[in-house]
């Protein structure tokens, strides 16, 4: 017991907490018909923790369909990845594009 729940109770006063669970957000990688193949894959590597064998299937599944939900985080996580991913992609000039949606 901590000397703060100690004095606490010392006063007659129970403090109860609760921790909630972060709600999760999907984030999605949209496909585009410039952004090249390599610079995904390498988003996929620095920002999402993916294996090289794992990127490039994402990759190609972004490709064949589109979209793909490629990460679940809570919401500041994932809205920090996304900008970090699509500051990067700016900086080289691409138009690669991330959303992030509630589960």
């Amino acid at each position: 017991m901590s000397a703060k729940t100690k004095k606490s109770e010392q006063r007659g006063l129970k403090l109860k907490y609760r921790l909630k669970e972060p709600s999760f957000y999907k984030v999605i990688m949209l496909n585009d018909d410039v952004t090249p193949m390599d610079f995904v894959v390498m988003l996929l590597i620095d920002f999402f923790g993916y294996e090289h064998g794992r990127a490039v299937d994402t990759m190609l599944k972004v490709h064949n369909e589109g979209q793909a939900v490629i990460a679940r985080y809570p919401y500041d996580i994932a809205v920090t990845k996304k900008r970090l991913c699509i500051d990067r992609a700016r900086k080289a000039g691409y138009p690669f594009d991330l959303r992030v949606e509630s589960e």
